[in-house]
């Protein structure tokens, strides 16, 4: 009962003060701790530190580090060298101001389902769409909203082959890869994006009708994109066109299904198991086409614009600091479940969750998954945690079940990617600061866009998926 009840309370402990700001490195640990000696263990808390926490730490680092940091150098060499602007300026010209909202949306999806992160695509988008909304008289205040539905949902959740991180974590527990469930994750992807827009745009209406325009903001260098956006532009000397730009993102989704799709599977892996025995080849080939195909994409755009770089150096060493950050959260945030994990009062918890729906794990799995997103504020963070606790016996389940595990795969990252923006998550404080605005003037379409339309989706593909199976 006092183990329960230690998890319970640091659980909520650590939602508080991430939502004050405090950083996770330092909170999960604190928290991991206070669990510990909540339970009554006092003598193992600091084994507990050094070998559970810290042991779970180095493996999620051992498993997805090269993907945070190749994600993040390209998105930074994309920022940089011009080509995310570029794809933003087109797809705005060909829509026009009158679009302002599904330009933005349509913007944010590109870049975002390329690789590009979604931090990065929020500072190079805000400053085009402020004065795309404010030439169509769109208030500002759903701008973050825009945003967020074209980088935080279906292009980072639900369509195949997304590089973003969510869709790599469940690869080596399910022996799946990115393109997991194909259809249902573009009908799951439609359905957040068709009705996104829809409820946006009745918000524009709605606004319109009741007089209410732009705004009057103070803009003098909001959330420091000025001074971003400054710096960036001396980073290349050459305007990049969109065909340029298009191409390594185009790489990043056409190689890695070239390489799961043709070149491993007719490839012999029987002499490299023999070499490393206790490799999971299965669990370790989704992992290895996107690393190779950030790593192609990143070499063919600083080749596409050698010459017309003013600091490549600068760039590249950016990108790598700009991973640091978002891995080590997650990394402790996966410490922290483990030493959950670890504890008596975990076996209830984990018994209630498990037996939510033993006919249909894919039930339990979501609950599971979009729950503990929401406490830790984070789809990668909370979907990590689920995973390394209870991903094993979700595989047996669904095992037992039938159930195909590229579903089990789909339905985890959908579902982690509903409660996620709950008031305290790091993605929407940044987003807002970003754009000058509070949760007040904004939190309720971004809510409305980014958790309940998306959770709408994940039960659409979960009764699809329990009628006619994955596909």
């Amino acid at each position: 009962m006092f183990s329960t009840f230690a998890i319970v309370i640091t659980l909520l402990l650590l939602m508080f003060f991430a939502y004050r700001g405090y950083s996770v490195l330092i909170l999960a640990p604190i928290m991991a701790t206070l669990a510990v000696l909540l339970s009554g263990d006092f003598l193992s808390t600091i084994p507990v530190y050094t070998d559970v926490f810290m042991g779970a730490l180095s493996g999620f680092l051992l498993k997805f580090f090269p993907i945070f940091l190749l994600g993040a150098l390209f998105g930074r060499l994309m920022a940089d060298s011009g080509a995310a602007t570029a794809i933003a300026n087109t797809v705005v010209a060909k829509l026009g101001a009158s679009k302002a909202i599904l330009a933005v949306i349509l913007v944010c999806a590109i870049l975002t389902y390329g690789g590009v992160s979604l931090f990065v695509v929020a500072f190079a988008i805000y400053p085009i769409a402020k004065d795309l909304f404010k030439a169509a008289d769109v208030p500002k205040r759903l701008i973050p909203a825009a945003i967020a539905l074209g980088s935080f949902t279906f292009t980072m959740t639900a369509l195949p082959g997304t590089p973003a991180i969510q869709n790599a974590i469940p690869i080596p527990y399910y022996n799946t890869n990115v393109f997991a469930a194909p259809i249902l994750g573009i009908i799951g992807g439609t359905i957040m994006f068709i009705c996104g827009w829809l409820w946006l745009q009745s918000r524009a209406r709605k606004a319109n009708a009741a007089g209410e325009g732009y705004g009057q903001h103070d803009e003098e260098d909001v959330g420091g994109v000025g001074a971003i956006k400054k710096e960036n532009d001396t980073l290349s000397t050459h305007h990049t066109s969109f065909t340029i730009a298009m191409i390594p993102l185009i790489l990043v989704i056409g190689l890695n299904a070239v390489l799961t799709y043709a070149v491993f599977p007719s490839m012999d892996f029987s002499g490299l198991q023999t070499q490393f025995p206790e490799l999971n080849i299965a669990g370790s080939l989704g992992l290895w086409s996107i690393i190779i195909s950030l790593v192609v994409a990143c070499i063919v755009l600083i080749v596409l614009r050698i010459g017309h770089w003013n600091n490549l150096q600068k760039t590249i060493n950016r990108g790598t600091y700009d991973s640091m950050l978002p891995i080590f959260n997650t990394a402790s945030e996966v410490g922290y479940g483990a030493v959950i994990a670890s504890l008596a009062g975990f076996l209830i918890i984990r018994d209630s969750i498990l037996n939510l729906t033993p006919d249909n794990p894919l039930i339990s799995e979501a609950v599971a998954m979009t729950t503990l997103a929401g406490i830790t504020g984070s789809s990668s963070g909370g979907l990590s945690i689920a995973l390394s606790t209870l991903g094993a016996d979700y595989l047996r389940m669904a095992l037992a079940a039938g159930i195909d595990p590229e579903l089990m795969h789909r339905v985890a990252v959908m579902a982690a990617g509903g409660l996620d923006t709950l008031p305290h998550s790091g993605a929407v404080i940044t987003l807002l600061a970003i754009c000058g605005l509070t949760h007040k003037q904004s939190y309720l379409n971004v809510a409305m866009v980014t958790m309940v339309i998306p959770l709408i989706a994940v039960v659409a593909v979960i009764t699809l998926g329990t009628m006619f199976g994955s596909f």
